[in-house]
């Protein structure tokens, strides 16, 4: 059975949820249907292997990504602490390394943040499609 095989029963129950009319969410299953033996769908179930696949890796650098953003955003939250006082105490020096922060983070290329989303959310279906088939714990 491929991944893709696993995945129409759950979007085909997502579509029983999100969408109330009868017709409409017969039209969305069989549009889901037609994709099955298309092309296009052949590459959404390569690329969703290929995300399986590094998310069962050994390599440390592959296993270790997840948590390494984690623990990046959980320090950006935290340093809110320190300019808090820094607010306090020199409200000028903190508007500026705030605008700063801003506008490094507005200079990245939009494409970068894309990227990075559609492969996060991806590393998370493909971790959740794991734990579904009982190869992930």
């Amino acid at each position: 059975m491929s991944v893709l095989d696993s995945l129409i029963g759950p979007i085909a129950s997502i579509i029983d949820k999100i969408i109330p009319d009868k017709e409409a969410r017969a039209k969305a299953k069989l549009e889901l249907l037609k994709l099955e033996g298309t092309q296009e769908m052949q590459l959404i179930e390569a690329r969703l292997q290929a995300i399986v696949a590094e998310a069962q890796s050994d390599d440390p650098w592959t296993s270790r990504a997840r948590p390494s953003f984690l623990y990046v955003m959980y320090a950006l939250i935290l340093l809110s602490v320190p300019m808090g006082v820094i607010a306090a105490f020199d409200p000028i020096s903190a508007r500026a390394i705030g605008e700063g922060m801003t506008a490094y983070l507005g200079a990245l290329p939009e494409a970068l943040y894309a990227l990075f989303g559609t492969g996060y959310l991806g590393y998370t279906a493909a971790r959740q499609w794991g734990k579904v088939k009982g190869v992930d714990k």
